[in-house]
């Protein structure tokens, strides 16, 4: 069995409740794209200074992330890669048209999903996956884009 299988079998153990599981399609989402909001919200002068405008550390952190992706599955990685594109847009445009800073927007989400996702696993009676390891921080949203990719027919 490959390592990407037997990472969303285990991950899947924990979220067998069908509330649970609505409402990780709906917080998962959510704190990956805050985390992105957060990490865009750091100066990134010498970084940009030198690698252009455009990059910041959300881009440097979703190269990183996208490596680990690609390590357990390519399709994973292009679907995550297309997911993590739009919430780099998605966040850009929240930081030049909100009336909020970009992290205080994200603050909230943050806050807000998370409370969500431990009241699920509450439902659920099963502790968070990434309490026994914390790469399922990253394989939370690799088992959401399996469920697309299966549904669509994609092999992954």
């Amino acid at each position: 069995m490959r390592k990407i299988d037997k990472l969303l079998a285990e991950y899947g153990q924990s979220h067998q409740n069908a509330t649970n599981k609505a409402i990780h399609w709906i917080c998962v989402p959510l704190i990956f794209f805050s985390i992105v909001g957060f990490l865009m919200s750091i100066p990134a002068a010498a970084i940009q200074r030198s690698l252009g405008d455009w990059v910041d550390w959300a881009v440097v952190s979703m190269i990183l992330i996208l490596i680990y992706y690609v390590s357990l599955s390519w399709t994973l990685a292009v679907g995550m890669a297309l997911f993590s594109l739009l919430c780099l847009y998605v966040a850009r445009t929240i930081g030049l048209m909100s009336a909020a800073p970009l992290w205080m927007v994200c603050l909230v989400i943050f806050v807000l999903a998370w409370i969500g996702q431990f009241y699920g696993h509450k439902v659920e009676g099963k502790k968070p996956s990434f309490f026994k390891d914390l790469q399922f921080l990253l394989v939370g949203p690799a088992w959401l884009m399996h469920f697309i990719f299966k549904k669509w027919g994609i092999r992954y």
